[in-house]
């Protein structure tokens, strides 16, 4: 059923599988499949209205598909890249590096090197000099998860 359906579509088969693309893409996330479903609509296009005269058999019509894919995936992702605006708030996601320059209580002994300190409501490790718990020191970096300190 499913060969007869191609076979009686011929090159609309790829207008319908643009279309099938460029839905799938509204539920999946990402701009990634509208690249997909642009060229194969545009190799639909090219097979119906120019299919007889350029002798666009199926196994070119592969290859433009796979050659437009990529052209219109490289297309993509430079529009894509150039709408990156530079944020307000850089270390929004990076709260280690927000963290650094800070005075924090120890709230664990830094014993060979490793301890635990309290930053606002949550305990983090932290890596510094032997230091007892109580002691205030200054977060200077970020390593791993874990924050490095100095002795104030």
């Amino acid at each position: 059923m499913f060969e007869r359906l191609i076979a009686e579509l011929g090159p609309w088969n790829w207008i319908v599988l643009g279309f099938v693309l460029l839905i799938l893409e509204v539920f999946a996330p990402g701009i990634f499949l509208l690249w997909f479903g642009i060229a194969a609509l545009i190799v639909g296009a090219l097979a119906v209205t120019l299919g007889g005269t350029l002798m666009l058999g199926w196994q070119l019509q592969v290859i433009l598909f796979l050659v437009l894919s990529v052209v219109a995936v490289l297309i993509g992702r430079r529009l894509m890249g150039a709408t990156d605006a530079e944020s307000d708030e850089p270390m929004l996601n990076r709260r280690g590096q927000q963290l650094i320059g800070q005075l924090v209580t120890l709230e664990e002994a830094i014993v060979n090197g490793r301890g635990r300190a309290r930053v606002g409501d949550s305990l983090w490790r932290v890596m510094g000099p032997d230091l007892p718990a109580g002691s205030t020191v200054r977060i200077t970096g970020m390593d791993q998860g874990s924050l490095i300190v100095e002795a104030v």
